[in-house]
């Protein structure tokens, strides 16, 4: 008897097929988690700055005192800075898509409560949870980014314009705050954190793809609280050091300290069996290139974001709308530099091939900075050095961003995108105190050689500018000379 054929039976249809898994065709969604990667590392860089214009309104409203004024800077860059290296195994460890949301929700509800603040004390705090919960998303976002884009064409787009956002995010702060402390209230500079965090989160819901946390990653316990507490000592002797001068005891003894525990722990890395952050992640000579780049780029950006608003403010007589305005060109040629030129050229050509014009054109910008004087026009003396600077971090910062992150094991994605975000940060704290103190020695020694009579102030405050800016000039030649280390044959 002949079995009747049942449609169970029957030959199954064949599945068209692909050139790869499914799983590896390139995300439909990728530009759009592209904008909401994007927009919350923006929210990270730009609140590093945003509440500087608004200082003198805080300290006015909160009725604080001169001596604590500068926690409410400090607070945030101790917690972003000294935890960012944990928060980047967290992503490894938890899931960058879950880690990254648990970000956003914590910088926002921390964003509420600094703005609602009733005395410092509160705002401290906030402060300090952003800077947590920052550490936490800066380095998921990264690689969620460096995940959603394989091809090498849409990697340097994507970078591109990842690298032009965290570029530019400091100065759009400076103008962002303008704008809030002139037309609403310093309080807005962080209740403005509130709905984009909240919009950011939605759009990572049906965005972002799931990372489910990595095997084989353990916490590093030991590791954490070596790097952490290492990374906080100097941050906090870097931000001491401002206002107690260099050879005060406690930042001595805190640089000390901060060295000691950073030798401790590159020592407990090579010997621990889950390493915080393995070493063969910076031992690569590429990498290792990008990241110092990374570091000393900052040192001086963020040194001339500080001498330049003062310059703006004090000698020019800008309003703090007007101030944040005036840094708008060196934002969008920060843009063109990493989407236009970088991000174009970079996947025909090495990385060093533009990080080291790209320092080298920014070290032209500083030097056309030691020109100034009081009586200088801000077209003629600060515009075109902040266009050079512009262009010249923005061919640099992507490149860099795509250098460090490129061909690193899943499961260090998350510690790796950290250690980046560390360099800047570190660069960022250590350039601001360190050309401040030059800046503010130099114009003393001026005053003492030059009595002060009427625009005899004015003048050295802007000698102290002058001499911080070719310091600065030197820290980007080294930065050039770090590119130059990366090899010529590697592209990311």
């Amino acid at each position: 008897m002949t079995k009747k054929s049942s449609p169970r039976d029957a030959v199954p249809t064949p599945v068209p097929h692909t050139p790869a898994n499914a799983a590896d065709l390139p995300d439909p969604k990728r530009w759009w988690a592209l904008a909401v990667i994007a927009g919350a590392q923006l929210l990270v860089i730009l609140d590093g700055t945003i509440v500087n214009i608004a200082l003198p309104s805080v300290q006015n409203g909160l009725g604080m005192s001169d001596a604590d004024r500068q926690w409410v800077i400090t607070a945030y860059s101790l917690a972003f800075g000294g935890l960012l290296l944990l928060g980047g195994r967290i992503a490894d460890l938890v899931g960058r898509k879950r880690t990254f949301m648990i970000g956003l929700v914590g910088f926002a509800a921390a964003s509420a409560l600094g703005g609602a603040a009733d005395g410092p004390g509160a705002l401290f705090a906030a402060r300090a949870l952003q800077g947590a919960c920052a550490a936490v998303l800066a380095p998921s976002a990264l690689s969620l980014l460096t995940n959603t884009f394989t091809d090498p064409a849409e990697r340097g787009r994507a970078f591109g314009i990842y690298g032009a956002l965290a570029g530019g995010g400091s100065a759009i702060g400076l103008l962002v705050g303008g704008l809030l402390t002139e037309y609403a209230t310093w309080r807005w500079c962080l209740y403005v954190n509130v709905p984009v965090a909240l919009v950011a989160l939605g759009g990572a819901l049906v965005l972002l793809k799931d990372s489910p946390a990595q095997r084989g990653v353990r916490l590093d316990v030991p590791g954490a609280l070596l790097a952490s507490g290492g990374l906080v000592a100097i941050v906090y002797a870097s931000n001491g050091a401002e206002s107690a001068g260099w050879a005060d005891p406690l930042v001595l003894t805190l640089f000390a300290a901060g060295a000691v525990l950073l030798a401790t722990f590159v020592w407990w890395q090579s010997h621990a069996k889950h390493p915080l952050l393995p070493l063969h992640v910076v031992s690569d000579r590429t990498r290792a290139a990008a990241l110092a780049t990374m570091g000393l780029a900052t040192v001086a950006m963020f040194g001339a974001f500080l001498f330049l608003t003062y310059y703006l403010q004090a000698i020019l007589d800008y309003s703090p709308l007007r101030t944040g305005l005036a840094f708008l060109p060196m934002s969008v040629t920060i843009v063109i530099g990493a989407t236009q030129i970088a991000a174009r050229l970079l996947p025909h050509t090495a990385p060093r091939n533009l990080m080291v014009p790209g320092m080298l054109l920014a070290a032209v910008g500083m030097l056309l900075l030691t020109r100034l004087s009081t009586n200088s026009a801000y077209t003629t003396g600060v515009l075109p050095a902040l266009v050079l600077l512009g262009l010249g971090m923005g061919m640099t910062f992507m490149p860099v961003y795509a250098t460090a992150t490129a061909g690193v094991a899943p499961k260090d994605a998350g510690v790796t995108s950290a250690t980046v975000s560390t360099f800047q940060q570190i660069g960022g704290s250590l350039g601001t105190v360190l050309l401040n103190t030059i800046a503010s020695s130099a114009a003393t020694r001026y005053l003492d050689v030059h009595p002060s009579r009427g625009r005899d102030l004015g003048a050295g405050m802007v000698h102290g500018f002058t001499v911080a800016a070719w310091w600065s000039a030197g820290v980007l030649l080294l930065a050039a000379l770090a590119a130059a280390m990366a090899r010529t044959v590697e592209k990311p």
